[in-house]
């Protein structure tokens, strides 16, 4: 190579993050467009819960683990800006309205939680702030000689050869560079308008933020929760280490908006989470509350991620889709995205199952 590569990477999340801070590694010039915020969706607002081995049996088993192993290799490169750390990880069960038997066994937690086992321990769970975990990459990416674009893709450049070689922002502003990667998690159905890509849709989640200082160690709990009305939740609590619980459940097909920004939550959604968290934990009882969150996860068909070239187009690839494992996995999709830009190939992962030809293209758009 004659010359280090510049790739336009569409969507300043944390899989567009983990491409760019990859590709500077290696003395690529990754260029990240982002219309909104670096971080400002489902990876700013997102549990940031990362698991070793949960994804054992699947076809994510390697990239899963591969992707723990990276998440505490950067904390110790780069000194760990967000927070990463190990956590004992719980399951249990508890019931609105009905009295436990004193069985939850943790401080932080209401008697009418039960505890059902130990699912995680701190050499197999872990967790990272989301938001801050992105844009503390982006910013490693930049001092690697990145760069940051605000703006709005609203189509793609090419070549005389056919090849893509940039983009155009809806400013009129065209981006020029040697390959285009597609990374706008949900809104990543938007570049079948221009490419051959599968359906990518959003699936809508909603989150609290606590402030709960000390009170709660460095935990988790997946539970299975019992409104009164009969309905089943399974809320995740996650305790991090800037002093705050992150709390989810209440998921829903709502539409996607076209802006990040108009994302807002259903109706009732947090009224619900909030009461489903202060009756099972004295801590959150009486905690403020200091975010309400709702974003849409980018999921595929099949529930696997699309991690690839682009089928019959030059210098387009893609990387979205990984639903509720996009903060686990995005090093190592970063990192194989990097390989297979620069040398053709990876090495560590290989990413047969998440080749984009595996789905039928997406015609909705055109």
């Amino acid at each position: 190579m004659d010359r280090p590569s510049r790739i336009i990477i569409c969507g300043g999340g944390a899989i567009g993050a983990a491409i760019a801070y990859f590709l500077s590694l290696r003395g690529a010039v990754p260029v990240v467009v982002e219309r909104h915020e670096v971080g400002g969706a489902a990876s700013g607002k997102s549990g940031g819960f990362l698991a070793l081995d949960w994804c054992r049996g699947s076809a994510l088993d390697r990239l899963a683990r591969r992707s723990f192993a990276l998440h505490a290799e950067l904390a110790r490169t780069l000194r760990n800006p967000w927070g990463y750390r190990p956590l004992t990880t719980f399951a249990g069960h508890a019931a609105e309205g009905r009295h436990g038997h004193g069985r939850a066994g943790r401080p932080w937690l209401s008697p009418d939680v039960t505890l059902t086992g130990q699912i995680g321990t701190p050499q197999t769970t872990a967790l990272v702030e989301p938001r801050a975990f992105t844009q503390g990459l982006m910013r490693a990416a930049e001092a690697n000689g990145a760069e940051l674009r605000q703006g709005t893709v609203a189509g793609l450049t090419k070549a005389a050869s056919g090849a893509v070689v940039g983009v155009v922002l809806d400013s009129g502003e065209t981006v020029e560079g040697d390959g285009v990667v597609i990374a706008m998690g949900p809104w990543s159905i938007l570049a079948s308008r221009w490419l051959p890509l599968p359906a990518v849709y959003g699936f809508k989640g909603h989150s609290l933020v606590f402030r709960t200082g000390d009170a709660v160690p460095a935990e988790a709990l997946f539970l299975e929760y019992e409104e009164a009305g009969g309905e089943a939740l399974t809320p995740e609590i996650f305790a991090r280490a800037d002093g705050t619980v992150w709390a989810c459940a209440v998921s829903s097909t709502a539409s996607l908006p076209i802006d990040p920004a108009d994302i807002a939550g259903d109706e009732g959604a947090h009224h619900r989470l909030e009461a489903l968290c202060r009756a099972v934990s004295p801590v959150m009882a009486t905690a403020p509350i200091v975010a309400h969150q709702a974003c849409f996860r980018p999921v595929t068909e099949d529930g696997l991620p699309l991690i690839g070239a682009v089928p019959g187009v030059a210098g387009a690839w893609v990387a979205t889709g990984h639903s509720v494992w996009g903060m686990l996995n995005a090093p190592a999709t970063g990192e194989a995205m990097a390989e297979l830009i620069l040398d053709g190939a990876t090495s560590q992962v290989p990413l047969r199952h998440f080749d984009p030809r595996r789905l039928k293209p997406f015609a909705g758009l055109r």
